[in-house]
């Protein structure tokens, strides 16, 4: 198979199969650090670059997920897009985006990522705005990430994992129960039209007079019933 020569800043798309577990490999230290995307499947291939549309859509949802850790005092440790890959699953893909809560500690200082021994993620992001032949959510499924936040058609949803090692949608998110998504999405929609910096105080605010106040009210009223 020809080295993989995908030159910066140009747009560009490739899906190949029988290509072999070794293979994928190579093609991962062939990209190194290049903003290129490698879906693997059980021996089908997905080579994409990310569009200017993709890059912001998923900082975005990124930094709204940011705030409101920082704002809650939830500590988190961010992965980015790291490559997360089972050899023996057969797949391997780069998420847009992904997070440590409940292991944020354990993933604290880590250099490398292997999930034959490191937790995956708690929570990945998935902005889908362009075309794909491989279907990224198995993948998800078969690496155990238990969330998944996919934005598509303008609207983000999230899917739960469940015993069945299917994802199922979900009003709420599992990281941050008390959070429906619909309330995420009214900052998304405004993310077009105003500065980026504007909606991110705007959304800070937000958490701090209208999430914090929840919780805390959930507190007192746990502490009165016991």
């Amino acid at each position: 198979m020809d080295t993989l020569q995908i030159p910066l800043g140009t747009s560009a798309y490739a899906y190949l199969e029988d290509i072999s577990w070794n293979e994928y490999e190579s093609l991962l230290k062939e990209a190194g650090e290049r903003p290129i995307r490698l879906t693997y499947d059980d021996g089908k291939l997905e080579i994409m670059t990310m569009s200017f549309e993709h890059e912001w859509r998923k900082k975005t949802i990124g930094r709204l997920v940011e705030l409101l850790a920082i704002v809650l005092h939830m500590p988190f440790q961010s992965g980015g897009s790291t490559t997360m890959k089972r050899k023996l699953k057969k797949k391997g893909l780069e998420p847009d985006d992904c997070y440590w809560f409940a292991n944020a500690k354990r993933m604290r200082g880590k250099k490398r990522l292997n999930l034959k021994v490191d937790p995956p993620p708690d929570l990945a992001v998935e902005v889908d705005v362009s075309r794909s032949v491989l279907k990224r959510m198995p993948i998800y499924a078969a690496l155990k990430v238990p969330e998944v936040w996919r934005f598509k058609d303008e609207v983000l949803h999230a899917f739960l994992l469940h015993a069945d090692a299917a994802y199922k949608p979900s009003s709420h998110s599992a990281v941050f129960p008390f959070l429906a998504m619909v309330e995420l999405q009214r900052f998304l929609d405004k993310s077009a039209a105003i500065d980026e910096g504007a909606l991110a105080r705007e959304f800070m605010a937000w958490v701090e007079t209208e999430i914090k106040p929840r919780l805390d009210g959930g507190r007192k009223n746990g502490k009165k019933s016991k």
